[in-house]
């Protein structure tokens, strides 16, 4: 499913919007995977969410959040952001292209990965947590960028409200493995590059797989690359 328009090109992994498919609307407990490229001096305008951990992850160039409850700040490739929607909160998210005084920073498109997550309870307060990864450590295999598991309590950039998910993220260079987690349900996302997926073969930019019931299989990369790996152990439809 794709969205596009003038600013926006949006690819979406699950029903989004517009484009409503009853047989896919989550995997787990993940319901958004978009692949969003925003155009310089533009972006998504102040709009509502609820009940909702938003996490977003930048792939090339930096873009400009604002909610209301105070939180602003500028995300960029490394930087991991979480924001709790909660009882409910406003917010824009825009290409950061543009100077204060209104003079062009840089034209570069912002690309970005955003990925939602129901939280274990609603109505909780509103709540932003960033955090830069370190590139040499995103490196070194699978690396915990957002998690509300226990076992990951002291070794995950940023917290979401969930108990039972976790993402993980790998840079590699041609050649490299990384062994996806074991979980009842896993969502990996081909974010930069290719790679090869053991037992199903070549994936290349922009591809997901979903997973049920496993995990131990091998990524590796044929191009410099970059995975997201969602790893949950629970589902929306099956708890």
């Amino acid at each position: 499913m794709r969205t596009r328009i003038d600013w926006l090109d949006s690819r979406h992994s699950f029903s989004f919007n517009d484009h409503y498919d009853p047989a896919n609307t989550h995997h787990g407990l993940l319901l958004v995977n978009n692949d969003d490229v925003i155009a310089p001096g533009t972006g998504f305008e102040t709009h509502p969410h609820r009940d909702m951990e938003i996490v977003t992850w930048v792939l090339r160039g930096s873009l400009v959040h604002q909610d209301s409850v105070g939180n602003a700040g500028v995300i960029y490739p490394g930087l991991a952001q979480r924001m709790s929607a909660g009882r409910g909160i406003l917010h824009s998210e825009k290409n950061d292209s543009w100077t204060l005084t209104g003079e062009p920073a840089h034209r570069e498109p912002v690309r970005l990965i955003q990925m939602w997550v129901v939280p274990d309870e609603s109505g909780i307060d509103p709540g932003y947590q960033q955090l830069e990864i370190d590139d040499e450590l995103l490196r070194g295999g699978l690396v915990t960028i957002a998690s509300g598991m226990p076992a990951h309590r002291d070794r995950t950039a940023i917290t979401i409200r969930n108990a039972k998910a976790a993402l993980h993220g790998a840079r590699l260079r041609p050649g490299e493995t990384v062994e996806l987690p074991d979980a009842p349900y896993l969502h990996l996302f081909v974010a930069v590059g290719e790679v090869t997926l053991e037992g199903a073969g070549a994936l290349a930019e922009g591809d997901a797989v979903r997973f049920t019931g496993t995990g131990g299989h091998r990524v590796t990369a044929g191009t410099a690359a970059e995975v997201l790996v969602w790893e949950m152990h629970a589902s929306l439809s099956a708890p």
